[in-house]
């Protein structure tokens, strides 16, 4: 073999190997694109998963037609605007822990929302209340204000003994 054909074919291989280097880097990058592309699918499929449940908990929490289905319910009339009814929700959530899960239904009456303000309206009460109702529906004892989470779990016994 002459050095001509020599030098030509270590230039071919030269161009073959730098076009291959080349492809794996496009590859590489390629690839890496893809992954970053499931991740992020993946991140906004759960944030997505999370906000539908967010939704749905809030819908089921605002449900008021729960009243008199057969467990006593506590009824918030609440405005989301406002932090006393914010810590008074707090406090009942609380006080609602030290009772077995389906034993005492709680729903918000938001009256930013047209139903929860008619609710309020035809309750005659102001938000940072809470309604207690038995578990036919009939309305057993009504808190007005911010309330400790020692007293709310008192009345909600009160409730249960009813």
């Amino acid at each position: 073999m002459s050095k001509k054909s020599s030098k030509r074919s270590s230039q071919k291989k030269a161009a073959n190997n730098s076009g291959q280097q080349i492809e794996n880097q496009s590859r590489r990058k390629w690839l890496g694109y893809a992954r970053n592309g499931a991740i992020t699918l993946a991140v906004l499929g759960s944030g997505g998963g999370y906000l539908a449940y967010s939704a749905n908990a809030k819908m089921h929490e605002q449900d008021l037609t729960r009243i008199g289905q057969g467990t006593p319910t506590v009824v918030q009339v609440h405005d989301p605007n406002c932090s006393v009814c914010a810590r008074l929700q707090r406090n009942t959530k609380s006080a609602l822990g030290s009772f077995n899960e389906g034993e005492i239904e709680y729903v918000v009456a938001n009256i930013k929302s047209s139903k929860g303000k008619a609710f309020a309206e035809r309750n005659a009460v102001p938000h940072i209340t809470l309604m207690l109702y038995d578990g036919k529906g009939e309305l057993k004892h009504i808190l007005r204000g911010p309330q400790e989470v020692s007293t709310l779990e008192v009345e909600f016994k009160k409730l249960l003994e009813s």
